[in-house]
């Protein structure tokens, strides 16, 4: 195997291991009838209580209208709401509906298991230092994005 330098095997490792915990995510939320989709759209409303539509699909990096198919679901489901905004009347805010709750904690007690997996043979300090050295790299890929979002691209053609 080439050698490869340990920054550009990181890029692998962390794509590999981003795939594979969304991939098992899947697997494990199937229990409840759930999909990965779903339940980070229950998990952000959990946080986020009254967000617009818009607003989550930013979040969560979804086109609109995969977001609306997904919300139409959990909505017939009766795990969210859809209310009216009161300062925009063509927006709608978003709700977690109260027989939400009870699979919010069984999914929560699910990403616990799922995690411990995920991390075993990892202890606490360890566990501390993977988080704030990630949240680092995630930053700086956070500025580095708002940077070239500000400044113009030179079209070459």
């Amino acid at each position: 195997m080439p050698y490869a330098p340990p920054n550009r095997e990181l890029a692998f490792a962390i794509n590999d291991v981003a795939r594979l915990l969304r991939n098992y995510a899947d697997q494990r939320a199937a229990q409840f009838g759930m999909t990965r989709a779903k339940w980070a759209v229950l998990a952000r409303l959990e946080r986020f209580e009254g967000l617009k539509q818009n607003e989550l699909a930013d979040m969560l990096d979804l086109q609109p209208i995969t977001l609306t198919r997904l919300l139409d679901r959990l909505s017939d489901n009766g795990l969210i709401e859809r209310r009216a905004d009161p300062d925009d009347r063509r927006a709608k805010r978003l709700f977690l509906a109260p027989a939400a709750r009870p699979l919010l904690e069984r999914l929560g007690d699910l990403a616990e298991d799922l995690m411990g997996t995920a991390l075993a043979g990892l202890g606490t300090p360890e566990v501390a230092s993977l988080l704030a050295n990630l949240s680092t790299v995630k930053e700086n890929l956070r500025r580095a994005v708002q940077k070239k979002q500000a400044s113009p691209e030179r079209s070459y053609g």
